[in-house]
């Protein structure tokens, strides 16, 4: 059986001759293969009138990491903290999302990924944790440590497909983030939250398989249970290949 197809939107950056290009951390990439996918990056400067028949193509998604979403797709003014607004990235991004809750395509979104999914969803963002949630704990913890440091504890709740995929009632999990979901979007529902309330992980109601957690998984993919969670999405991408 042909392994499934998972599209993983990518960065863009400048080199230093000015020349911008496309590009995906090898860990993510890692984490799709070592669970049985096969990576496909997509690069943000395909047209937004071909996502209908480019979701149709693929059996799953997997939104990574990176800077900031524009503060004004959500409602919020510009903020010193704000760093690496893409707007070519957040419009193919947020168009990507709605085909894929449209078409029921498997989702997984992390950090950065997890906030596109909210406010494509319509939800909100706290622009800067330390400014707008003072009593919120230190979540942006890199480059103080390494990315795969374990810092706080996350409650998960039962019955949600976070509890069911990883077997556990709380997950200990870095932590690289600045900003955080606010207010929960259309149609999803929170389903983790940090030890000061910061919400950690949230899920679609409506379709089989559309998650996004804040932390990242793809520094802990060698660990249990953040094996699982990669082994889950993909398997629900292999599930929708033979729909």
């Amino acid at each position: 059986m042909q392994k499934p197809r998972i599209g993983i939107p990518s960065g863009r950056l400048s080199s230093k001759e000015g020349s911008p290009y496309f590009h995906s951390r090898q860990v993510d990439i890692a984490a799709v293969l070592n669970a049985g996918g096969v990576p496909l990056l997509l690069p943000a400067v395909i047209p937004l009138d071909e996502i209908p028949n480019l979701v149709s193509q693929m059996d799953g998604f997997y939104l990574t990491g990176g800077a900031d979403l524009d503060p004004a797709l959500y409602g919020e003014q510009p903020h010193e903290s704000v760093y690496g607004v893409d707007p070519l990235r957040d419009a193919f991004e947020l168009a990507l999302i709605r085909e894929v809750i449209a078409q029921d395509k498997p989702l997984l979104a992390v950090c950065r990924g997890a906030q596109t999914l909210n406010v494509a969803c319509g939800g909100t963002l706290y622009v800067d944790i330390a400014s707008q949630l003072p009593h919120a704990n230190k979540h942006d913890w890199f480059p103080s440590y390494e990315r795969d440091k374990l810092v706080h504890d996350v409650q998960i709740e039962a019955g949600s497909k976070l509890h069911q995929l990883l077997g556990v009632d709380h997950a200990r999990t870095n932590s690289l983030h600045h900003q955080a979901i606010r207010e929960v979007g259309r149609g999803l529902r929170a389903v983790a939250w940090a030890e000061d309330g910061v919400i950690e992980a949230v899920e679609h109601k409506q379709s089989r398989f559309v998650l996004g957690v804040q932390w990242h998984p793809e520094w802990l993919q060698d660990q249990e249970p953040m094996r699982a969670l990669y082994q889950g999405f993909v398997q629900a991408c292999s599930d929708n290949k033979r729909l």
